[in-house]
């Protein structure tokens, strides 16, 4: 089989440029390991859809994020369960609510909506929120979507386009070709292809040493939990100018309660083990912030890996080195940002001019020249 693309991760980033790719024309190919797909890193996040979340260089994707996850429907074919319930970002002292008015002005500046409340306005909108909050950004776009479900919208959607999926199948090496790749799947034919993707969150690092690339990644073990059914007790998504707390209820009640805090685990044996004192800092964060939850019960709390890089920017563009070579991935509010970013990727492979900037990859590579961008 020979194709113009083959995505390597079937998550939310590269189920976005698979689609876009194939929906331009392309003959397109995609590969997830895991079972099915967007169940790693898109499945176990906490699916905030957020622009505060976010950092306020990245607020032109977050809002063209948003716009995306809110019509689902329209261009997956599928609603994905966005809630758009705004957002609340809380300062416990003073050096934080300084903190939040300079987040909010950079905010404002890139053309988001954030406001500043003092306590009593914040609790007038939330009055579940503590007596310890002294005040709270405030945006009205954000919320969140069911990212359980993400893999279930694009799958049908990219199967329509075209593309053909490989979920379950692992690659065992990729070896470089006259004009394009060939790629060895484990127990199937090999596959040739005239472009690579590579969208493998964590395991970019790895995939990159298949093409003679030294690229660091860092993996992060977040921990998420999730409480018994309550009452109505908070609508907004909660977050903490600190940037580690994360809450949100749901329709059925459930409140999940997340914001970063590490586990243990890494690319290679995957996500071993919840820290017990993290965890257990993040429920204190969560009571401390909404007092309502001391008594809630603790069903469940799982872990899952995210990719970073040194300078903590994303990483959308080609490969430094290898032509036909691309990448994306290690995005902080990766679940927000995804299908804009997919998008952008998408672009430039096609060789159009990205709505968005790219981010360069070879910034991170020594001796690779960076490639400018508009």
């Amino acid at each position: 089989m020979s194709l113009d693309v083959l995505i390597v991760g079937g998550g939310v980033l590269g189920c976005t440029t698979a689609l876009h790719l194939a929906r331009g024309g392309m003959r397109c190919g995609l590969i997830e390991k895991a079972p099915n797909l967007c169940m790693k890193a898109t499945a176990v996040n906490t699916g905030n859809i957020s622009v505060m979340w976010t950092k306020p260089y990245l607020v032109p994707y977050a809002l063209e994020g948003i716009r995306l996850w809110q019509t689902t429907a329209d261009w997956l074919g599928m609603d994905c369960g966005f809630h758009s319930r705004g957002g609340l970002k809380l300062a416990f002292t003073e050096d934080e609510m300084q903190r939040l008015e300079a987040g909010a002005r950079a905010f404002r500046d890139q053309g988001a909506e954030v406001t500043m409340l003092d306590g009593k306005a914040a609790r007038d909108l939330e009055p579940a929120l503590s007596a310890a909050v002294l005040g709270a950004s405030h945006c009205p776009l954000d919320g969140y979507a069911d990212a359980t479900i993400t893999g279930k919208a694009f799958a049908p959607a990219l199967r329509e386009a075209g593309v053909g999926l490989r979920t379950g199948q692992s690659i065992t090496a990729i070896d470089r070709q006259a004009e394009g790749f060939r790629v060895q799947i484990a127990g199937q034919a090999s596959v040739t292809t005239r472009r690579l993707v590579f969208a493998g969150g964590v395991w970019i690092e790895e995939m990159l040493r298949w093409i003679g690339v030294d690229l660091p990644v860092i993996c992060r073990v977040s921990q998420v939990t999730v409480t018994e059914r309550m009452p109505p007790l908070f609508r907004t998504v909660l977050g903490a100018a600190s940037g580690v707390l994360s809450l949100k209820q749901s329709d059925n009640g459930t409140v999940l309660i997340g914001g970063g805090w590490q586990g243990i685990g890494d690319p290679v044996t995957g996500p071993r083990q919840h820290d017990p004192d993290s965890l257990i800092n993040n429920l204190r964060l969560a009571v401390h912030a909404v007092p309502g939850l001391k008594d809630a019960r603790v069903v469940r709390s799982w872990l899952g890996l995210e990719a970073r890089v040194a300078d903590m920017q994303p990483l959308c563009g080609p490969v430094p080195g290898v032509p036909d070579a691309w990448m994306v991935g290690a995005i902080d509010t990766g679940y927000t940002i995804g299908p804009a970013m997919g998008r952008t990727l998408a672009q430039a492979i096609m060789g159009q001019e990205p709505d968005l900037p790219m981010f360069d990859p070879a910034r991170l590579v020594k001796g690779a020249t960076t490639v400018p961008v508009a």
